[in-house]
């Protein structure tokens, strides 16, 4: 498992058996997980249970049952998308597809191996934590020649060079990952994502211009015959 699913992964488990309760948080934390423990779903309300990345809930319980607390959860946006692990006893068929139509994540059976119960975690936090985005430098420099994507501004040597807004995301996109070739393909894809019918002869027309306009460092963007364009220093 990737570390980017684990770090400051907070994980709640609401099971009844104080000895279970406690071999899963030993375990989970041995894999870099920070875990709480709640011995019964009322418990489990007074731990805030939106901060959570997933919770593991035992269906059997005392006077509210695991499947009452998932309605209760489910039911609160603030709450709503906490993935649920249910952890039960209760096998029957009926059983599984009560918890997951109340919105489980997955259901495992008891008796559970631990390693069985880490696995499901990985792959559920896995599936519902969002990649983490790369954030976008706002200006690309390449010795005298800059680029702004916030202002929209090209500089050559301190001097501002007018650009449309084809000509400018064209450059910004090569200068962002320069040594890498983009066919033009890709090109028409990322610059005209809304236009019905681009030809590829406009990928060259822009390049040309483009090589114009910032004039020495136009020989840095290079073509691939029969692929596309690259800023290759």
């Amino acid at each position: 498992m990737n570390d980017e699913y684990k770090m400051s992964r907070r994980i709640l488990v609401v099971d009844d058996e104080d000895t279970l309760c406690e071999a899963l948080r030993f375990n989970l934390e041995a894999e870099g997980y920070e875990v709480d423990t709640a011995l019964s779903a009322e418990e489990a309300l007074t731990f805030d249970p939106g901060s959570y990345d997933l919770i593991l809930l035992d269906i059997m319980m005392g006077e509210m049952s695991g499947t009452q607390l998932a309605r209760i959860l489910k039911a609160n946006p603030a709450t709503a998308s906490v993935p649920i692990i249910f952890c039960t006893a209760k096998d029957a068929e009926n059983d599984m597809i009560d918890g997951l139509e109340l919105g489980a994540d997955d259901y495992i059976t008891k008796p559970y191996s631990l390693r069985n119960v880490i696995a499901r975690v990985r792959t559920v936090l896995r599936r519902t934590t969002p990649p983490t985005a790369v954030p976008q430098p706002d200006e690309i420099t390449f010795e005298g020649l800059s680029v702004v994507s916030s202002s929209k501004v090209c500089t050559v040597d301190g001097l501002e060079v007018k650009m449309p807004k084809k000509e400018f995301e064209i450059l910004f996109k090569l200068l962002s990952h320069r040594g890498r070739v983009f066919s033009r393909e890709e090109l028409l894809r990322d610059i005209w994502p809304s236009e019905v019918v681009v030809l590829d002869r406009v990928i060259d027309v822009n390049i040309t211009r483009i090589r114009r306009k910032i004039g020495r460092y136009g020989r840095h963007i290079v073509s691939r015959s029969g692929y596309g364009y690259g800023f290759i220093e």
